[in-house]
């Protein structure tokens, strides 16, 4: 008996040194982009990943202590530039980059200078310098979608992400 139960702890320990090391040691994440496209088609998360979930970001006013003209904020592309580069510091803060990016929910808000249209091809230019680029090639999934409005009248987008990293 006594040789039994010795065999059966040292397979139980076999097993969990064995799931261990398939967790600390996990895939990197794979970003598949479709010929052309400016964002990936799919992204794959392999188990063992760390998933990290941002909080949707507008905006910093250009001027701090102007918080209610109408273009306190700036237009579509200044204000995901603001978005992309406190979404970057936020990651540094986590050990990631923007490259650990799987997943961009975009919320625009018609411009009224553009006759109520979303600005897409503003947050476009901004998103290209943070993704896509020779330092950073990989690109995220993403939705990108008019809404009514945000908190302030002047915000024109906000953005959220969630990003991935193997253990």
């Amino acid at each position: 008996m006594a040789n039994s139960s010795s065999f059966r702890l040292s397979l139980a320990g076999i097993m969990a040194a064995a799931i261990l090391s398939s967790t600390a040691h996990a895939a990197p994440v794979e970003h598949k982009q479709a010929p052309g496209a400016m964002i990936a088609s799919a992204a794959v998360v392999p188990p063992g990943s760390s998933l990290y979930f941002l909080s949707g970001a507008t905006g910093s006013p250009i001027d701090p202590k102007d918080m209610e003209s109408p273009d306190a904020f700036g237009d579509t592309e200044a204000q995901a530039l603001s978005i992309f580069t406190k979404m970057k510091a936020q990651l540094a803060d986590l050990g990631l980059t923007m490259g650990d990016v799987v997943k961009l929910t975009v919320f625009l808000v018609g411009d009224p200078k553009l006759g109520g249209k979303m600005d897409r091809d503003g947050m476009t230019r901004a998103y290209k310098k943070f993704f896509g680029t020779p330092e950073q090639p990989n690109l995220p999934t993403r939705s990108a979608f008019q809404i009514a409005g945000l908190a302030r009248p002047q915000q024109l987008i906000e953005i959220e992400a969630i990003a991935a990293k193997g253990n």
